[in-house]
């Protein structure tokens, strides 16, 4: 562009000195001529002071972007924060974006649904495979030990064990006991006769002591069948007034809640706690990354069935869209408060490290090809304005 913008200078200068001193119709071609080389060189000088000084000369008010650049870019941060990143134009065009339903009608499409499955869970399995068995130590004897250290244990456990007991929720796990003790004792006599062998005196005859030991086994499986079967027994009550007594205790007793946290302090200082609790995360991060990393496992499953059930929730609640759009709004609104101002920072640090030419170089490629534009509108606009100036002198005369 700058070569075409050349070449009608040019081509006006070649016009003019062909034309000079000619009369009549040539001399408002001359006339013209002599127009579109005062417009196009007025326009280079112009066009050429935003980015240099014009042929190296040092005239004031040339070279402006190398000069001014700094101001430029405090400028552009100014014009964009008033402009740009305020309130209301934010939210307006958040909430005009509607981000719910675009995302319910994307996620309604079966191929993006499994899209975000697949690379939540290909994510998923990164972050898993990043944290090592030494972060899960640190976190336990760092974080979670000192924090249990410091939280008493007694009234939490008093106030979970009178709760469970208030709610029944202890007869569940009684039952267990129970019938798992019954059966083990059915399927195991030969363990119990040498149990209570082992401690029958040595005096006694063999004899007696097996007829002791087959009475004993018989009777306690009567007296846990009996345990079982009745909901009543005296011994399912004295375990309720045990348990009861004993959350009441935690939550009451000096002495008690000195013994539970004794109790805690020696758990938590035995070395299986850490060994435990990697344990339990190597087995966690195991089972995860085998159902992540299997297109028909339980976790896959079960996250496309709730992304699924989200998209239908999102079309086709109005409300449920509108609070979300608000939601995302106030976020943005809250992010460009917050951070605005280090956002449009950006642009005065940018301009600001680069070089005075380099800088001049960069917005001349971008902007450069309508600058030359007005060079070339000059040289025609400057033209006809002479041919007309040329034109009312030649009428008055």
């Amino acid at each position: 562009m700058r070569t075409v913008a050349v070449s009608l200078l040019l081509l006006a200068a070649a016009v003019y000195a062909a034309t000079l001193g000619e009369d009549g119709a040539w001399g408002y071609v001359n006339a013209g001529a002599e127009a579109s080389m005062v417009g196009a060189i007025a326009d280079w000088f112009a066009v050429t002071a935003l980015f240099k000084h014009p042929l190296g000369l040092p005239i004031p008010h040339t070279a402006l972007i190398p000069k001014r650049k700094d101001d430029l870019g405090k400028g552009l941060e100014q014009f964009v924060g008033e402009n740009f990143l305020q309130e209301e134009i934010i939210r307006e065009r958040v909430l005009g974006v509607q981000i719910a339903q675009r995302v319910g009608d994307w996620l309604a499409v079966p191929a993006n649904a499994e899209r975000v499955v697949t690379e939540g869970s290909e994510i998923a399995a990164l972050v898993l495979g990043k944290v090592r068995d030494d972060h899960i130590e640190a976190l336990v004897t760092e974080a979670l030990v000192p924090r249990f250290r410091e939280e008493p244990v007694a009234p939490l456990l008093g106030g979970l064990l009178a709760e469970a007991i208030r709610d029944d929720l202890h007869h569940g796990l009684v039952d267990l006991m129970i019938e798992e003790m019954h059966g083990w004792l059915l399927a195991n006599p030969d363990t119990v006769h040498e149990v209570l062998e082992e401690r029958a005196p040595s005096w006694v005859p063999g004899r007696v002591n097996e007829m002791v030991i087959d009475r004993l086994h018989l009777e306690m499986v009567r007296w846990v069948a009996d345990i079982r079967d009745n909901p009543g027994h005296r011994a399912r009550r004295a375990l309720d007034s045990m348990l009861g007594q004993l959350a009441d205790d935690l939550l009451s007793r000096p002495e008690t809640q000195e013994r539970a946290e004794r109790l805690k302090d020696r758990v938590l200082d035995h070395p299986a706690v850490i060994a435990s609790a990697v344990s339990l995360w190597q087995a966690l991060r195991k089972a995860l990354l085998a159902s992540l990393s299997d297109p028909q496992g339980a976790v896959r499953r079960r996250l496309l069935v709730e992304i699924e059930g989200a998209s239908s929730r999102l079309r086709a609640d109005a409300a449920l869209r509108d609070r979300l759009d608000r939601l995302a709004a106030d976020a943005a609104v809250f992010v460009v408060d917050r951070y605005g101002a280090e956002l449009t920072t950006v642009i005065t640090h940018t301009i600001e490290q680069w070089d005075g030419k380099e800088a001049a170089r960069r917005i001349e490629l971008h902007v450069g090809r309508d600058l030359q534009f007005i060079r070339i509108n000059g040289t025609i606009v400057g033209g006809l304005v002479g041919l007309l100036i040329h034109t009312v002198s030649v009428a008055v005369h």
